[in-house]
Parts: C-alpha cells; sequence; structure tokens
C-alpha cells in the first residue's frame, strides 16, 4: 500500500490533502483488476481440466476400441494359420486366387472409367 505525506505531527486537515484518498482509489482500481485476472485464471484453468478430462475419456475409449480390435485380428489370423496347415490348403489357394481376382476386376473397371 502507497502512503505519502503522512509524518507522524501532520495535522488531520493534511491527511486529505495529501492524496491519501487518491493513493487508497489506486490500489482500489488494482486490486479489482487484479481480481479480474485472477477470476479469469480460475475459469481458465477449470476449462482446462475439463478438456484434460475429456480427452482422457476418448483416449480410455480409444485404447478399449483398439484392444478388442487387436483380439479380432489374432482370432483371423489363427484360424488362417489353421486353414494353411490343414489338408484345405487347395481351399485356401482357391480363395486366395478369387480375392486377387476381384481387386483385379475392380482395379480394371475403376481404370476404364
Amino acid at each position: 500500500m502507497r502512503r505519502a505525506g503522512l509524518g507522524e505531527g501532520a495535522p488531520p486537515s493534511n491527511y486529505v490533502s495529501s492524496g491519501y484518498s487518491v493513493y487508497e482509489e489506486e490500489n482500489e482500481q488494482l486490486s479489482e483488476g487484479l481480481k479480474q485476472k485472477v477470476n479469469a485464471l480460475k475459469s481458465l484453468s477449470i476449462d482446462i481440466g475439463t478438456e484434460v478430462k475429456y480427452q482422457n475419456k476418448m483416449l480410455v475409449d480409444m485404447d478399449t476400441d483398439f484392444d478388442s480390435t487387436g483380439g479380432l485380428l489374432g482370432a483371423t489370423m489363427g484360424r488362417l494359420k489353421l486353414l494353411s496347415r490343414g489338408s484345405q490348403t487347395k481351399l485356401f489357394c482357391y480363395v486366395l486366387l478369387f480375392a486377387l481376382f476381384v481387386f483385379f476386376v475392380l482395379y480394371w473397371v475403376i481404370k476404364l472409367r
């Protein structure tokens, strides 16, 4: 707090004319400005906290989705390995050739358009 012109022997009438009330007003204005800035920082930090919680929830959901997709792909690869080991190798080759044929036909149709 700023205090100027408040000597020990100053008469009471000199108190107002010394500028004390002007400094008091300035301090009040500065404290109001500081209060507004603190409130703005508080609301900003609350918004950041809310956004962080939302992003963490999204990451957990994505992790769950990726885990389930990984399990599905692992099971599919296991079935393909079982199919390739068995006596159905001929069938597996036919399916693979059919898939390549379909992709080739689709490529050819798209290219001619």
